[in-house]
């Protein structure tokens, strides 16, 4: 019998050590995938995927369309964090977050809510994705409250949806273009404001910006009402400091934490009590791209892409 060259592989071992088994990768890539899918998805997030992306019927956004690109890569992780700090930076919007959101009381099912509406919206047939947007409406139409110093809110205020849309488009393409898997040229930048401008008008967000230059001048427009009230610094240490996650995720979620603090502009990050920090920065880059990596690896695109 031929010896093996040293470190290759034979049925009963390597020179190196005992055999691994040919189907770990495999199974490793399936366990974290679909352990990272119930977390974000709920225990229903299988069937619910089936019918977003199998259902026939005409969709608003084609294959290709850039707001698929974006909401079907990795990067929505970093993006998601960074916009859920920058979104708590309006008193008001924060105030009725803090009393109606439930994110500290069920945190994985406020997740599962909005990771399902932006699929359903995003890849899904219109007729799904109208129906998402009418039961978001009808809970918005709901929703009323007084802040702690004593100003009334409703979360179907026009004012405060343009604050968290503008948000949320601004840190999902700020993600998307630092750790996507195929970042968008100038063109497919100018179309994801332009397809997420769709959905908010339809969720009741009058005049949403269509151009990166329309969504800088309305985030610039909001900064005189931005502050860190008791309540944004408590949902950031909550956020940051105290994730409801096992342990031994804690280092990957630092990584992520990291990462979407750098996405920030410093006059947000001073306003969360976080400055700037040339160390962050330059840790961020290669921290959140190997942790987007991982995710990605374990849960290919709903697009079929790795």
């Amino acid at each position: 019998m031929v010896n093996p060259a040293p470190g290759r592989a034979t049925a009963e071992g390597t020179a190196n050590g005992p055999r691994r088994s040919a189907t770990c990768p495999t199974d490793c890539r399936r366990r974290l995938g679909d352990a990272l899918f119930a977390r974000i998805a709920g225990p229903d997030g299988p069937a619910v995927r089936a019918r977003i992306h199998t259902r026939p019927g005409p969709r608003r956004f084609g294959p290709g369309r850039a707001i698929r690109v974006v909401h079907g890569d990795a990067s929505m992780f970093v993006g998601g964090l960074a916009a859920l700090l920058l979104q708590s930076l309006h008193p008001v919007a924060m105030a009725a977050v803090a009393a109606h959101s439930g994110y500290r009381g069920d945190p994985w099912g406020r997740l599962q809510r909005t990771s399902t509406f932006l699929a359903v919206t995003t890849f899904g047939t219109d007729e799904d994705a109208r129906a998402a947007i009418g039961r978001v409406r009808s809970v918005h139409a709901r929703i009323r409250g007084t802040t702690p110093e004593g100003v009334p809110y409703r979360a179907d205020d026009p004012h405060l949806l343009a604050w968290v849309h503008a948000a949320e488009t601004d840190c999902f393409l700020r993600a998307h273009q630092k750790y996507g898997a195929t970042p968008l040229d100038p063109a497919g930048c100018e179309e994801y404001v332009a397809d997420m401008a769709l959905v908010a008008t339809d969720l009741g967000v009058p005049e949403p910006p269509r151009t990166r230059t329309e969504l800088a001048e309305v985030l610039r427009s909001f900064h005189p009402e931005l502050a860190a009230t008791a309540a944004a610094e408590d949902a950031a240490r909550f956020l940051l400091l105290r994730p409801p996650i096992p342990l031994v995720a804690r280092p990957a979620h630092g990584a992520l934490c990291a990462s979407a603090l750098a996405l920030l502009e410093p006059r947000y990050r001073a306003l969360l009590g976080l400055p700037a920090s040339a160390g962050l920065d330059a840790a961020a880059g290669p921290l959140g791209a190997m942790v987007v990596r991982t995710i990605r690896w374990a849960m290919p695109s709903p697009d079929g892409r790795a």
